[in-house]
């Protein structure tokens, strides 16, 4: 069974790709869920992590507060898309469960010296920043760390919080670039696969029937979400960017990409947080991720309907 972290800033496409993990316990052992500030500020992220543990049934897995502010930035967030607390849509509660004591940089050091000789995986699904402290704090973790899949950037389907920048890496564009530096296996999963996965109505429908609590509350927070993306898109249904990070896990062979080199503006005024990728491989510059391009859409759906049904509430 893989050991994950998952780090997050909930986020209403986080929350789904929160409860396929939990759904898929058979599969994946998730060891925490650590937050950092992005999609809206730390501390509706990781209120917003708790509500989703609850709502899963899952309030044994620990939730840890980090980086409430990129390395070098002022933080930029996005209730324009997710609402002023991130999940609106619902009107989701925290009856008992509480964020851990230990920061989220300290507990993912601690994790991957712990399971040094097994190996986690870090799920990324939000800014760098957190990913990009332990390294800085702990530069010998990268021996230890199995892979750091992350939901981050694009490059021909261009950006979507600036023409050139996709979200998270815009948000903390220094903090990316030292991650994609470390060393460490990367698969990056961007807009350039997440936006073929748009939310089919039979999706949202399943959910409802499905009889149960957490499903209902999907729905509800999908319903929210897509507004922003379908009168943007002019598309039927909104991209589900952050689960596609767990499908990857549970299912690779329904991705295919090719091993790259990325590069990550900081400098330009004007493609800051681009991400740069050389996809014909007309520079010298040594691959460094694992770059996912396309997905079977039909394959991803079945598998987060079914993950999330998989929860008991």
């Amino acid at each position: 069974m893989r050991k994950i972290i998952i780090d997050t800033d909930p986020g209403q496409d986080d929350a789904l790709a929160l409860m396929t993990a939990f759904g898929a316990r058979r599969e994946l052992q998730v060891l925490g869920v650590t937050c950092v500030a992005g999609n809206v500020p730390l501390d509706l992220t990781s209120l917003n992590a708790l509500k989703i543990c609850e709502l899963s049934g899952c309030s044994d897995i620990p939730v840890y507060k980090g980086s409430a502010a990129p390395l070098k930035r002022k933080l930029v967030t996005a209730e324009h898309v997710h609402g002023k607390t991130g999940l609106d849509g619902t009107d989701l509660q925290v009856k008992k469960k509480e964020v851990e004591v230990t920061n989220a940089v300290d507990f993912i050091i601690q994790c991957i010296e712990k399971y040094r000789d097994e190996k986690i995986t870090i799920c990324a699904l939000g800014p760098l920043t957190n990913l990009a402290k332990v390294l800085k704090k702990n530069p010998s973790v990268t021996e230890s760390i199995e892979e750091i899949v992350l939901m981050g950037g694009g490059f021909f389907e261009g950006g979507n919080i600036t023409p050139a920048a996709e979200f998270n890496i815009y948000v903390d564009p220094e903090a990316a670039k030292i991650v994609l530096k470390s060393g460490v296996k990367i698969t990056m999963l961007p807009l350039d696969v997440t936006h073929k996965t748009l939310v089919p109505r039979d999706f949202l429908q399943k959910l409802r029937r499905s009889g149960k609590n957490s499903a209902l509350e999907a729905a509800k927070l999908l319903d929210f979400f897509e507004r922003y993306d379908v009168e943007k898109y002019g598309s039927k249904g909104g991209p589900l960017h952050d689960p596609n990070v767990i499908v990857y896990l549970l299912n690779p062979e329904i991705y295919n990409g090719k091993l790259v080199n990325v590069e990550i503006e900081v400098k330009s005024e004007l493609t800051s947080g681009m991400t740069v990728v050389d996809w014909w491989n007309v520079t010298s510059r040594k691959p460094n991720v694992y770059y996912i391009n396309d997905v079977n859409e039909d394959e991803f759906f079945n598998i987060v309907l079914s993950k999330v049904l998989n929860l008991e509430i």
